[in-house]
């Protein structure tokens, strides 16, 4: 990725400016139409913080892509010193901020999304709420519920953020990583979030639903998949990865890149 790659615009969201940073991906010359493919990050992910998979994954599906940060998060616009995110963050983002990012650089329906972790949970809200809008969905490590595995996790993510290089390591793709880390951190660990749950939502959705998570997930078990699985029975494909953590992006890559072509190609064109 390079540094030219990056563009901005500006969104209005909550009554005030919002420079939203982001990068297109070009579809390969002669591809056959296909939607364009959104990536929407995990809870301390950014522009930078994909690294190359989305434009690997765009190249073997042969589609465009769009790639974001959100408020907050690297170099968009960071969040005021003295603002908390509230338990419908993820829904205030599904609803007002991804149309309005949609909206300012032109991607029109259908797309499909990619999502990671609270981004995956994002997609999933989104699609809920925008039925006609979204062709498939494709998540990594989604969040419909909160469990204890998560807390713990978050909470020594808290820890390490105060005690280790965490800090100077998220700021190579934060413009100010403090914002990034706190609003995903503070809320998640905010006893008001505790019973967080989009299960209602999740089951409103009608497109096919990808849904991937790691063995090894440090944040979420693979209860989370087998409830979409529950809920979308007749729209939902699960693929369960080994030796694979919180990012299956980075930790099987391959693997997830072959079952989400094939999965797109069959869903999304």
């Amino acid at each position: 990725m390079r540094t030219a790659d990056i563009h901005f615009t500006e969104i209005d969201w909550a009554g005030r400016p919002v420079r939203i940073e982001y990068r297109q991906i070009a579809a390969p010359d002669g591809a056959a139409p296909h939607p364009r493919l959104v990536f929407l990050h995990e809870g301390l992910g950014s522009v930078s913080m994909w690294r190359d998979f989305p434009d690997r994954l765009c190249a073997a599906l042969g589609c465009a892509g769009l790639v974001y940060s959100r408020p907050a998060y690297g170099q968009s616009s960071p969040k005021p010193a003295d603002e908390r995110w509230q338990p419908d963050f993820m829904h205030r983002q599904a609803r007002e901020v991804l149309p309005a990012v949609l909206n300012a650089i032109g991607v029109q329906a259908p797309y499909a999304l990619f999502g990671h972790s609270d981004g995956g949970s994002i997609a999933l809200l989104h699609a809920a709420m925008f039925p006609e809008r979204v062709a498939a969905l494709v998540v990594a490590a989604p969040h419909l519920f909160v469990e204890a595995l998560s807390l713990a996790s978050i909470e020594d993510a808290r820890a390490a953020y105060a005690q280790t290089d965490l800090r100077d390591k998220l700021g190579r793709h934060h413009a100010d990583p403090d914002s990034a880390f706190r609003g995903w951190n503070d809320i998640w660990l905010d006893p008001a979030f505790r019973d967080w749950n989009i299960e209602r939502e999740v089951a409103q959705i009608r497109c096919p639903i990808l849904a991937v998570q790691g063995v090894e997930d440090q944040y979420g078990t693979m209860a989370q998949i087998e409830r979409i699985a529950d809920l979308c029975p007749d729209r939902a494909t699960l693929l369960r990865l080994d030796a694979c953590g919180h990012s299956p992006h980075r930790d099987q890559p391959e693997a997830l890149i072959g079952t989400a072509t094939k999965f797109l190609h069959r869903h999304a064109r």
